[in-house]
């Protein structure tokens, strides 16, 4: 399979298809970087092209022993539009297939070739995780739950609908922060077993926004994701 990477104005062959990402999103991104001195965007090329080399199929091994029905092939692709934060998801195709994107600023903007082989290995095990099915069916459970109380208290199609869109939204995000915990857990192993250092990676949290602890976020707070890949490391 061949793929074209395209960085700052350079052109590259290597392992990573250059396309807009998939519409349908993975409903938890990572958190926008804040902006860093970038390297030079040759030196990002390479280190991105180097990371997909690497880690995707140790990804795609860890997937098959994993879940072994599952569609384990990733598709790594670049989001390449002008404007675009430094931000990385993962999500599906139309076929199935796990799609890990990247935006040109997340790949510019890390600091070293671990935090990016740390985000990588992040977003593909929300794939191996299932956590896009699981999440679907948190929000069909609370637009299910939320849509029958309404019904319940006498409410009319307007109001049934309103809370079944509610619902939804809050059951899509009773178990983001375990999610993303859970990825952050399995993203250590395939970091360090892709030859990387999750540790210097996670540093990659010291830079993004903390969310704190809000009710019904999405994320977790940055002090307690460092925790769970310094906890996960040293059990390796």
């Amino acid at each position: 399979m061949r793929y074209l990477v395209l960085v700052g104005g350079l052109v590259l062959s290597g392992c990573v298809s250059m396309e807009e990402p998939p519409t349908q999103a993975q409903p938890n991104p990572q958190p926008v970087a804040r902006s860093v001195a970038p390297m030079p965007a040759s030196q990002a090329a390479r280190n991105f092209v180097e990371v997909v080399r690497t880690v995707e199929p140790v990804a795609e091994a860890e997937c098959r022993v994993r879940v072994p029905r599952e569609n384990c092939d990733f598709r790594i692709v670049i989001d390449d539009r002008p404007g675009q934060p430094a931000n990385a998801f993962q999500t599906l195709d139309d076929t199935g297939r796990p799609i890990l994107a990247f935006t040109l600023a997340l790949i510019a903007e890390a600091r070293n070739i671990d935090e990016l082989a740390f985000v990588m290995g992040h977003e593909a095990a929300h794939h191996i995780a299932g956590h896009i099915p699981r999440q679907k069916a948190n929000a069909a459970a609370g637009a299910v739950i939320f849509a029958g109380l309404a019904a319940l208290t006498g409410g009319d199609l307007g109001a049934i609908q309103t809370a079944q869109d509610l619902g939804a939204s809050i059951g899509a995000r009773s178990y983001s922060k375990d999610f993303e915990l859970e990825a952050d857990a399995l993203g250590t192993l395939i970091t360090k077993h892709a030859g990387y250092d999750p540790l210097r990676g996670a540093e990659f949290f010291t830079r993004i926004p903390d969310p704190g602890n809000r009710f019904l976020g999405t994320h977790p707070p940055n002090a307690q994701r460092i925790e769970t890949v310094r906890r996960t490391a040293a059990q390796l």
